[in-house]
């Protein structure tokens, strides 16, 4: 008896890989072993950037939100969310940085009202 192989599976496996492989440089788009490696690497690559990417957006909501402390007078940005802790105004980094940016009278207010 012949063996039996589930053709239509295989391809359907094959066709998907290469179809999410559409666009890559060379064999990497139409040569079946070589596209599974560099898809396989790129969804690595994928997953382990969503996880650099929220780390990349905190460092620069505390860069936003130091550059508009010091600007406002001596206190740093570490004093800052020190004295915002203890006055009990829970705030994130990603609101603090956005009033910074587009309401710098809101945050200058904020500022003051914890010194």
């Amino acid at each position: 008896m012949p063996r039996s192989v589930n053709a239509v599976a295989s391809r359907a496996r094959r066709k998907r890989i290469l179809k999410a492989a559409k666009g890559y440089y060379g064999k990497r788009k139409n040569v079946y072993t070589v596209a599974k490696n560099v898809m396989e690497k790129g969804l690595t690559y994928s997953y382990v950037g969503r996880k650099l990417k929220k780390r990349e957006y905190r460092t620069l909501w505390i860069a936003r939100i130091n550059a508009a402390v010091r600007e406002e007078g001596t206190m740093t940005y570490s004093q800052f969310i020190n004295k915002l802790a203890v006055k009990g105004i829970d705030l994130n980094r990603k609101v603090l940085a956005d009033l910074a940016m587009n309401e710098p009278e809101t945050f200058k207010k904020l500022i003051d009202s914890v010194k």
